[in-house]
C-alpha cells in the first residue's frame, strides 16, 4: 500500500462513518437491497441448474447466512456498532433514571446547583481575570509602568501609582514631554499612544450628566487600529493646543443613549466641562478604550484640551509641565522584538527622557521601566478581585467535589441494589468492560441534566456577584457574558463530573463475583463490605463541609467586627451627592463663592438641619494629603480635609478642645485649621496645639493657626485606625474644585434630592448633582467585598450543609436496610428499641466526627490563605471553629434521625422470616 492510500484510507473512513450516521435510514435501505439482490442471483443460479424455485429459495437462504450476520458485519465495518451500543446504553440508562425519580431528582438537582456555581464563577472570573480589551490584536499590546526606590525623581503625580513592596514607588504614568521623548525615539513598538480618563460634566441635546471622558492622544485609535463605525477617528492633527473647533469621538453606548442611532450626530456640539466639541465619530460596538475591559468611556477628545476641560490645582495645566507625571502610556511591540528586548531599550530611553525634560537632583534615584501584557488594560479590577475570584472558584470546586460525592455514595448504594443484575449480565457473557461502560454511559447521562440545567443556573445567576459588588447609587456595573468560552468550560466540567463520580461505582459493580453475587445469602456481607466505601465517602463530604461552614463563619465575623466600628460621627440621616464646578467657568477663587452659595442655600432649605461640604468624604476609599510642616519641624504630608463651617456640627463629630470653624473664618481673615487627636499626639506630644502654626500648599501668607482639637474618626475605610488629619475651611483655599456635600434631614432622599436638584439647577443649569446617596449607603458599598464574601460563602456553607445532610441520610439508611436482619437478631435477643436507636445514632456521630476533625485540620491550613480579608479575628477562631463543629455535629445527628427511629421500630419476626 502506498503512502497517498494509506492517507486517503485515513481520511475517508472517518467521512463514510459521518456520512452512514447521517444517512442511518438510506443506509438500511442499501444494506437490505444489496443483500435482496445476492439472495435473488444465488435462486436463479439454483433454478437454471434444475432445482424448483422452494428448493432453489431454501439453498440460497442456506448459502447465503443470516442476514443479520450480514449487516451486522457492514456495521460494524463501518464503525456503527459502538455508536448503536451508546445510543443502546442511552436509552436503557434514561429508562433506569426515570424508574427512580426521587435519586435522579435529588442527584441532577444537587449537580445543577454545583455546575451552576462553579459556571458562575469562571464566568466572572473570565470577565475579570481573562477576557481582553475590545480592541484588534489585543495579545500585542504593551503596558509601560515604572518602579522607583525611596528618592525617586519624581514628585508630583495624577493617576495611577502604588507604593512599591521593597520600598518606594510604582506606577503606570509618566509626564506628557517624556511621552513625546518615547513615542519619538523608540526602535522597538509599532507606536506609542497616551491616555488619561476621567469623570466630567457633559451636556449632550440639553441633557446635563456626568460622563467618563478619555483624553487621547492624537495616534490613540491608530495604535489600537480601530476604525470608526461612524464619521472618523480623532487624528494627530486634533491633537494641538489652542485649536479652534475641538473635535471629539463617542461612544457606541452614547450614540444609541443619546441619539438613538442616527447618524445625524455627525457634527453636532456636546458641552464637555464648558467647552464645546463637535462629534466627528462614533467608535465601534464592543471598543473598550485602553484602560478597562468591562467598560469603555463615554467620550474621546484630544489630549491637548486637559488645561482647558480638566485643570488640576494651582497649576491646572499639565501638559508643558515636565515634573507633573499623569498620562497613561500604552504600546504595539513591533513583530519579532522580545519583551525584554523592548523592556531594555525603553528604559534606556526612559533615562534619556527623564534626563532631557526634569532636573534630577543629587541622591535622586531614576524610575526604572518594565513592561508588563497591555492587553487587559491597567489591569486595576483583575487587581483588586484577583485574590477574591480564586477564593470563591476554590470554594465553588469544594461544591462541586460535594455534589460529586454525594451521587458516588448514591450510586453505590444502588449499585448494591442491582448487583444481581451485574451478575445475570456478565453470566450471559457480557464482559465487565461492557458493564462499566453501560454504568458510565448512565452517570454520563444524569452529569448531562444536571450539567444543563447547571448552564442555565450560570446564565440566570451570571449578574448575581456584580449586582452585590455594585453600588446603591451607581447605575453602571459589570456585565457578565456567557460566551463559548463558559459554554466549553461547563461541558469539560459536566464531562469531568460524569465521570468523577460514576467511576468508582462503576468499577465496583463490574468487579462482583458472579457465583456469590447470585447467592441471596451472600448480599448482606457484600453490601457491609462495600458500605465502607460510602461511609468513607461522606467522611470526606463532612470534611469539605466542615471547611466551607469555617469560612462562612470566617467571613460572617468579619462583617459583624465591621459593622460594629464606631466610625467617629453619626451617620443617620445623611444625604450624600458631589457638585463639581468646571474649572473653565468657575477659575479660582469663583468656585468657592458658589459652592458658598449652595451651601447657604442648601441650608436654609425646610427640613435641612445641617450642611457639611467636604473635599474627602468619608468611608469611600478615597484620600487626600497635604504638607504640614508646624514650626521647627520638618515637612511631613498628613491627610487633609477641606470643609465647610458648620462641617463638625453636621457631622456630629466633637470639638474636644478650641473652636469650631465659624462665619469669621472667611476667604480674608487669618487661614485657621483644626486637627484630630491623633495628630495632636504625633506631631505635637505632651503640648498644647491651640495656637500653634503650620505651612501647608494653600494659603498665601504660608502660616495657618491651630484653632481647635476634633475626636479622631475612620477616613477612607473601616478596617485602618483612625489616621491623623487636619481640616482647613474651604473658602481659604485658591481652587476648590469638586466637593461632596453631606446634608442631615429627617426627610427620604425621594423627598429631599428634588429640591436639591432646583437649588443647583437655579445657580447653573448646566451644573448636574453627582452620585447622590446615604451616609449608610457609602459605608455600605466600602463593605461590598465583605457583604458579597459573607452572601456567597453562606449560600456556598448552606449547600454543603444539604448536601452532607443527604450524604448523612443516604448511608445511614442504607446502613440500616443491609442490617435489619442483624437488628432483627439483636431485638429477637433482648435488645430495646431506645438502645438500637443509640446504636445507628452513636455510629452516625462517629463518622461525622471523623470528617468533622477531618475538616477542622484542613481549615488551620487554608483558612491562613485568607487571613489578609478578615478583620478583628485569626484565621483559627476558636468561636467559629467551634460553631462550625457544632453546626455539623447537629446536622450530623438530625439526617441519622430517621433511619435510627426506623431501626428502633424492626419486628424481629419480619425481619427473620425471610433468614
Amino acid at each position: 500500500m502506498s503512502l497517498r492510500s494509506f492517507f486517503a484510507g485515513i481520511v475517508s473512513r472517518p467521512r463514510s462513518w459521518v456520512r452512514a450516521v447521517a444517512q442511518r435510514d438510506h443506509l438500511e435501505a442499501e444494506m437490505e437491497a444489496e443483500l435482496t439482490h445476492h439472495l435473488e442471483n444465488l435462486m436463479r443460479d439454483l433454478i437454471r441448474a434444475g432445482h424448483s424455485p422452494q428448493e432453489a429459495a431454501r439453498r440460497a437462504h442456506i448459502a447465503l447466512g443470516a442476514a443479520t450476520i450480514h449487516k451486522e458485519g457492514m456495521r460494524a465495518s463501518l464503525g456503527l456498532r459502538w455508536w448503536d451500543e451508546f445510543w443502546a446504553d442511552l436509552r436503557y440508562g434514561a429508562r433506569i433514571l426515570r424508574k427512580s425519580p426521587g435519586f435522579t431528582a435529588i442527584a441532577a438537582t444537587s449537580l445543577a446547583l454545583a455546575i451552576g456555581a462553579n459556571t458562575t464563577m469562571f464566568s466572572l472570573a473570565k470577565s475579570l481575570l481573562y477576557d481582553r480589551l475590545g480592541v484588534p490584536h489585543a495579545e500585542e499590546l504593551r503596558l509601560l509602568r515604572w518602579t522607583g526606590g525611596d528618592h525617586l525623581a519624581v514628585h508630583e503625580m495624577w493617576g495611577e501609582f502604588d507604593p512599591a513592596p521593597g520600598g518606594g514607588m510604582m506606577g503606570a504614568i509618566f509626564s506628557y514631554p517624556v511621552y513625546q521623548q518615547l513615542r519619538d525615539h523608540n526602535q522597538v513598538m509599532r507606536g506609542l499612544l497616551a491616555f488619561n480618563e476621567d469623570s466630567m460634566n457633559a451636556t449632550v441635546r440639553g441633557n446635563a450628566q456626568r460622563a467618563v471622558v478619555a483624553m487621547v492622544s492624537g495616534n490613540y485609535f491608530s495604535v489600537l487600529e480601530t476604525r470608526p463605525q461612524l464619521g472618523r477617528n480623532l487624528q494627530p492633527s486634533d491633537d494641538h493646543v489652542g485649536t479652534a473647533n475641538p473635535a471629539a469621538v463617542i461612544s457606541d453606548v452614547l450614540w444609541e443613549r443619546e441619539f438613538a442611532r442616527s447618524p445625524s450626530a455627525l457634527s453636532q456640539t456636546i458641552n464637555v466641562n464648558q467647552s464645546l466639541f463637535t462629534i466627528v465619530g462614533v467608535s465601534p460596538r464592543g471598543f473598550t478604550g485602553a484602560k478597562n475591559v468591562q467598560s469603555s468611556p463615554d467620550i474621546f477628545v484630544p489630549l491637548s484640551m486637559q488645561p482647558i476641560i480638566d485643570p488640576k490645582g494651582d497649576k491646572g495645566g499639565f501638559i508643558d509641565d515636565p515634573n507633573v507625571w499623569w498620562v497613561d502610556v500604552v504600546g504595539r511591540i513591533r513583530p519579532g522584538v522580545s519583551d525584554a528586548q523592548a523592556q531594555a531599550a525603553l528604559d534606556v530611553e526612559l533615562a534619556a527622557a527623564v534626563h532631557g525634560t526634569m532636573t534630577v537632583k543629587a541622591g535622586e534615584t531614576l524610575p526604572r521601566l518594565d513592561l508588563s501584557d497591555g492587553s487587559r488594560g491597567l489591569s486595576f479590577v483583575a487587581r483588586m478581585f484577583k485574590k477574591p475570584v480564586y477564593v470563591l472558584m476554590t470554594m465553588t470546586g469544594f461544591v462541586l467535589l460535594l455534589a460529586c460525592a454525594n451521587i458516588a455514595n448514591l450510586l453505590l448504594a444502588r449499585g448494591a441494589q442491582r448487583q444481581r443484575e451485574m451478575s445475570v449480565r456478565l453470566a450471559l457473557g457480557a464482559g465487565r468492560g461492557r458493564v462499566v461502560r453501560q454504568l458510565l454511559t448512565e452517570s454520563l447521562l444524569l452529569a448531562g441534566i444536571g450539567g444543563a440545567g447547571g448552564l442555565i443556573l450560570g446564565y440566570l445567576g451570571r449578574n448575581v456577584i456584580p449586582r452585590l459588588m455594585a453600588n446603591a447609587w451607581d447605575q453602571d456595573q459589570l456585565n457578565v457574558s456567557m460566551d463559548w468560552g463558559v459554554f466549553a468550560f461547563a461541558t469539560g466540567v459536566t464531562l469531568l463530573t460524569g465521570l468523577v463520580f460514576g467511576f468508582a461505582p462503576a468499577w465496583i459493580a463490574a468487579r462482583s463475583e458472579v457465583s456469590s453475587s447470585l447467592k441471596e445469602s451472600a448480599q448482606t456481607t457484600t453490601r457491609r463490605r462495600k458500605g465502607l466505601g460510602g461511609k468513607a465517602i461522606v467522611a470526606f463530604q463532612i470534611a469539605l463541609s466542615t471547611l466551607l461552614v469555617v469560612g462562612a463563619g470566617l467571613f460572617l465575623r468579619t462583617l459583624f467586627a465591621l459593622d460594629s466600628i464606631d466610625v467617629g460621627f453619626r451617620t443617620d440621616h445623611l444625604i450624600l451627592f458631589e457638585i463639581a464646578p468646571p474649572a473653565q467657568r468657575y477659575g479660582p477663587g469663583k468656585d468657592a463663592q458658589l459652592h458658598l452659595r449652595l451651601e447657604q442655600a442648601f441650608a436654609a432649605l425646610p427640613g435641612v438641619q445641617g450642611v457639611a461640604p467636604g473635599s474627602t468624604t468619608y468611608i469611600s476609599g478615597s484620600m487626600s494629603n497635604d504638607d504640614f510642616t508646624p514650626e521647627g519641624q520638618t515637612d511631613t504630608p498628613e491627610d487633609v480635609n477641606f470643609t465647610g463651617n458648620a462641617f463638625f456640627q453636621t457631622m456630629g463629630i466633637p470639638i474636644v478642645g478650641g473652636r469650631s470653624f465659624g462665619p469669621q473664618d472667611t476667604a480674608s481673615s487669618q487661614p485657621v485649621a483644626i486637627i484630630n487627636q491623633s495628630l495632636a499626639k504625633k506631631r505635637f506630644p505632651n503640648q498644647n496645639p491651640i495656637g500653634k502654626r503650620f505651612r501647608a500648599d494653600g494659603p498665601a501668607d504660608g502660616w495657618i493657626q491651630i484653632v481647635g482639637i476634633c475626636a479622631d474618626t475612620r477616613y477612607a475605610n473601616l478596617r485602618d485606625d483612625a489616621p491623623p488629619q487636619f481640616f482647613m475651611p474651604y473658602v481659604q483655599r485658591k481652587q476648590v474644585g469638586v466637593l461632596t456635600y453631606a446634608i442631615r434631614t429627617p426627610l427620604s432622599p425621594a423627598e429631599i434630592v428634588p429640591v436639591l436638584r432646583n437649588v443647583v439647577q437655579q445657580a447653573d443649569r448646566d451644573l448636574p448633582i453627582i452620585d447622590i446617596r446615604t451616609q449608610q449607603e457609602q459605608i455600605d458599598s466600602n463593605m461590598q467585598m465583605e457583604r458579597a464574601f459573607t452572601a456567597l460563602t453562606s449560600g456556598f456553607g448552606v449547600l454543603a450543609l444539604a448536601l452532607a445532610c443527604v450524604g448523612i441520610y443516604g448511608i445511614m439508611a442504607y446502613s440500616v436496610a443491609n442490617r435489619r436482619n442483624e437488628i432483627g437478631i439483636r431485638m429477637a435477643l433482648g435488645a430495646q428499641p431506645g438502645q438500637v436507636r443509640g446504636m445507628v445514632l452513636r455510629e452516625s456521630i462517629w463518622l461525622a466526627a471523623t470528617g468533622v476533625v477531618a475538616g477542622v485540620a484542613a481549615s488551620f491550613a487554608l483558612t491562613r490563605l485568607v487571613k489578609s480579608m478578615l478583620y478583628g479575628i485569626q484565621p483559627y477562631d476558636p468561636p467559629t471553629m467551634a460553631g462550625g463543629v457544632l453546626i455539623l455535629l447537629t446536622v450530623a445527628l438530625a439526617a441519622s434521625w430517621i433511619p435510627a427511629r426506623r431501626a428502633a421500630r424492626v419486628q424481629p419476626m419480619e425481619a427473620l422470616r425471610h433468614e
